[in-house]
């Protein structure tokens, strides 16, 4: 996996995924599958533009994110807001955006790119969305043998 963070306050991520374009939506997009690498996440929306991503804690009685689509072109790229609610300091930067861009690859393969921008105004949030090298490597392990990575501690 290729990961750079730039100055800008954006972040870029890109894994090379052995499963087809729409497989890899489906795992952005499918509560049952996010929960699996996203740390047993419940995730409810409809992921079309305009919409909201809400994101709830394993038990649900914690909200970890209220978000909206901004764009959603199935199954190759979907944009969305990100504001971290389950701490109070995250809470209270401003939002930002998260892209995930599919690109089919010959072989059945995916290149999946995610791009975590306009952070410069949420430090915070930048400091703590450097855990997407584990989710990312977390839903490849899910789509390629059906598993996900064990937890890190730290995270």
């Amino acid at each position: 996996m290729t990961s750079t963070a730039t100055t800008t306050g954006t972040q870029v991520y890109q894994i090379y995924i052995n499963a087809p374009q729409q497989k890899v939506w489906e795992a952005i997009t499918t509560p049952e599958i996010v929960s699996k690498y996203f740390h047993g996440a419940r995730v409810e929306g409809s992921y079309q533009a305009g919409t909201r991503i809400r994101t709830v804690s394993p038990d649900g009685a914690q909200e970890w994110g209220n978000n909206t689509v901004l764009e959603a072109d199935p199954p190759r790229r979907l944009v969305h807001t990100w504001r971290s609610l389950y701490d109070p300091e995250l809470a209270a930067e401003p939002e930002s955006r998260v892209t995930w861009e599919i690109e089919a690859l010959p072989g059945g393969f995916s290149r999946l790119t995610l791009i975590h921008d306009r952070l410069d105004a949420s430090p915070r949030t930048a400091a703590s969305v450097t855990g997407w090298s584990y989710f990312l490597s977390s839903l490849k392990s899910v789509l390629e043998t059906g598993s996900p990575l064990p937890p890190v501690p730290d995270m």
